[in-house]
């Protein structure tokens, strides 16, 4: 049985294919699977304790969401964004968040923003106590909530596709450091300021906000860079 961060059995008597799936998301935060290393289905499900079936398709889930992608008669590659890449994805979430975010600090209720706050709390809480998955659900679950408020569905679809595109991976060094505490807290900071009704406030905040997390993802490429990842279980 590998010893890789995080990695339970998984009981047959539940949805395999989501627990796996999941499981696998939380293996890639973690960095505990790496980018362009390929993973083989039958070696991650004896790690797993469950059958290869289940592994394929939470990995074909996973390729759908751009997290990896199949090599044929081999297994699964984890993809690796460039930097170019995280640039593009991160201008046009810019291009949709800020001003929608200023928007809906003029049109929410007091009421429905301050719904989002256990939210914003919940991911300051993760960030404490550094569990990688719950900051990043709860994060999810922030950003797409307020986004909604602005009444457009496929608003919130088109950002979610490109969170699940640029999303985190091996962050597990830097939350041993603390950096993702205040990452956490601006969005609390953001609430305050769209209650208050400060739009322009919001809006600048929510630039830095995705600065911010931009900033974090550069960092963690460069510590990948310094040192050599150790080669994984299952790896091939």
């Amino acid at each position: 049985m590998s010893e890789l961060t995080g990695r339970k059995l998984i009981s047959v008597q539940e949805h395999l294919r989501d627990q796996v799936a999941n499981a696998l998301r939380a293996a890639l935060i973690a960095g505990d699977l790496q980018p362009g290393v390929v993973y083989s289905a039958p070696s991650l499900a004896a790690e797993y304790g469950v059958s290869a079936t289940p592994v394929r398709e939470a990995m074909l889930d996973l390729a759908r969401e751009g997290m990896v992608e199949a090599v044929r008669n081999k297994g699964f590659r984890v993809t690796e964004l460039s930097e170019r890449d995280l640039d593009e994805y991160t201008e046009i979430r810019s291009l949709v968040e800020i001003p929608t975010v200023g928007r809906v600090t003029l049109t929410a209720s007091r009421g429905q923003l301050e719904a989002l706050r256990p939210v914003a709390e919940e991911i300051v809480a993760a960030a404490r106590r550094g569990d990688l998955i719950g900051y990043l659900e709860s994060d999810r679950r922030f950003h797409l909530d307020l986004l909604a408020l602005a009444g457009n569905a496929r608003l919130v679809e088109t950002v979610a596709e490109l969170r699940k595109r640029s999303r985190l991976y091996g962050l597990a060094d830097l939350s041993h450091e603390g950096a993702l505490v205040a990452s956490a807290q601006e969005h609390t900071a953001l609430l305050d300021l769209m209650i208050a009704g400060d739009a322009e406030g919001a809006e600048d905040l929510m630039r830095r906000h995705l600065a911010h997390v931009r900033t974090l993802w550069a960092a963690r490429k460069q510590q990948a860079g310094r040192v050599s990842p150790p080669r994984r279980p299952g790896a091939r």
